[in-house]
């Protein structure tokens, strides 16, 4: 007698295990995607169980399952798929890098008294926009205005969304269709591909450079002013330093040539440190107060870089300037939210008592920690923590940089362990993939962690992550 061939087919379907894995309802119905149903919703379950299937028939067809029950396996797939959908995209790190502002990382960590603030304000209605003495509406931008002009000495102040913001809002009102005269050693890259030249092109300007890279004198700034010039811009080149024959000119002088030429003098100073007494030690960086007292029409910098507050833009100056730019059709794109200005009124009224501000501001606080006060707190959490087999994690003295483009090339001495006896990219990645995800250092082929940059109270959180990655780095 001769085989059916469609008998074999069915005897072969029947066979096959991928079409003996339960139904979508059948799995419903089971003690975990019931509970799973009342935390995330009937449907997003429907949707992991369909995943989960999914991949348990690809490692079927791949012989990949293995021994392995197909219905658990469909379930341990559908909780993945569900823990990581439900997993928020922007969340909390553990860095371990050592670079205390650091740009990828989210630079400043905030002050206690800055996140309360946002809370406050965010959780219901704010004055934002409403004068209550008057009982009328009001303007965003007065909010941090008194404290900028009490810590700086300026006549006006303005906040916008970031520096970048700051610099193309005045660049478009004080220069719009004409020339920004800068300096060739400082058409710096900002970070992001984002350059100055880029940034006055766009903001309707055209660029004058002046001098070369390594020497600009007040001879080459001269000779550019003309009936064209709408302003001079001076940007501090915080992110890179050029040494050795080298000129530039003094922002005083600069605005001398400007007041003679009717021409407005403005000062990027990018990171912006406040109070130059609050890092002893660290070399000269100039301030907003300086800059003011030099005769600048305007200075711009950051709000979360030495300032050690939320990502903002900080104008200062002039009056009559800064209402220019209040007018501004544009300052409505660049307009910060009311978060943001809580945070950064609250990190302000810190720098009232400079004291305070080293404590409570987080950048602040690790920029001035003493080394052995670093090497305590690693030496601590060291003793907690559990190597496996011939992994060896050793307390082991690393360099600290500033970073987020301010004190290029300054190094700070700090303290951290030192990983050695397993693959450093496998404790790397593993390490990464935790949660908290901790973000540490691969150098000379072994995996470090900066305690300077572990913020107190966290040192336990990395002692677990680190001993977890360990062992799943051991098994790899």
């Amino acid at each position: 007698m001769r085989p059916d061939p469609e008998a074999a087919r069915q005897h072969e379907r029947a066979a096959d295990p991928r079409r003996r894995l339960p139904a979508v309802d059948r799995l419903l119905d089971l003690p975990g995607p019931s509970a799973w149903t009342a935390r995330s919703g009937r449907d997003e379950v429907v949707r992991a169980l369909r995943a989960g299937l999914d991949r348990v028939r690809a490692e079927l067809s791949s012989g990949s399952l293995g021994s392995g029950n197909p219905t658990e396996r469909i379930l341990a797939a559908a909780e993945a798929w569900l823990e990581a959908r439900s997993r928020p995209s922007l969340d909390r790190v553990l860095n371990g890098t050592g670079v205390v502002l650091h740009t990828n990382l989210g630079r400043a960590p905030l002050a206690a008294a800055a996140l309360e603030a946002m809370e406050r304000v965010g959780r219901g209605y704010s004055n934002l926009e409403y004068d209550l003495e008057a009982g009328e509406r009001g303007s965003r931008y007065e909010h941090c205005t008194a404290l900028l002009r009490e810590l700086t000495g300026a006549e006006a102040a303005l906040v916008v969304n970031n520096n970048a913001a700051a610099v193309a809002l005045t660049v478009n009102e004080m220069a719009a269709g004409g020339e920004v005269v800068v300096s060739r050693g400082e058409l710096v890259e900002i970070g992001g591909s984002f350059r100055v030249p880029d940034i006055v092109a766009r903001a309707g300007a055209r660029l004058r450079e002046v001098g070369t890279t390594n020497r600009t004198r007040a001879e080459d700034y001269r000779r550019a002013l003309g009936p064209g010039t709408g302003l001079i811009l001076k940007v501090h080149p915080s992110n890179y330093r050029v040494e050795g024959f080298v000129e530039s000119v003094e922002l005083a002088e600069l605005v001398a040539l400007g007041r003679a030429g009717g021409v407005p003098v403005v000062h990027d100073l990018g990171s912006g440190l406040l109070r130059p007494e609050l890092l002893p030690g660290f070399p000269a960086e100039p301030t907003p107060g300086a800059s003011l007292e030099a005769g600048a029409d305007l200075v711009t910098w950051s709000g979360d870089k030495l300032l050690g507050g939320p990502q903002a833009g900080v104008i200062v100056g002039r009056r009559q300037a800064v209402d220019r730019l209040r007018g501004n059709p544009l300052l409505r794109a660049f307009r910060v939210d009311r978060t943001t200005l809580a945070a950064l009124e609250a990190t302000l009224r810190l720098y009232r008592d400079p004291a305070k501000a080293v404590r409570e501001i987080p950048a602040l606080r690790m920029l001035t920690e003493d080394v052995t006060s670093v090497r305590e707190r690693a030496r601590g959490a060291l003793e907690g923590l559990d190597a496996p087999g011939s992994v060896r994690v050793a307390l082991r003295d690393v360099t600290s940089l500033v970073g987020g483009g301010s004190f290029p090339g300054f190094e700070l001495p700090s303290a951290g362990w030192e990983v050695s006896g397993v693959d450093a990219g496998a404790v790397d990645g593993a390490c990464r993939n935790a949660r908290p995800p901790l973000v540490g250092r691969v150098r000379e082929g072994r995996f470090r962690v900066d305690f300077r940059t572990i913020l107190p109270g966290e040192e336990w959180l990395v002692r677990d992550v680190l001993t977890a990655a360990l062992a799943e780095a051991q098994d790899t």
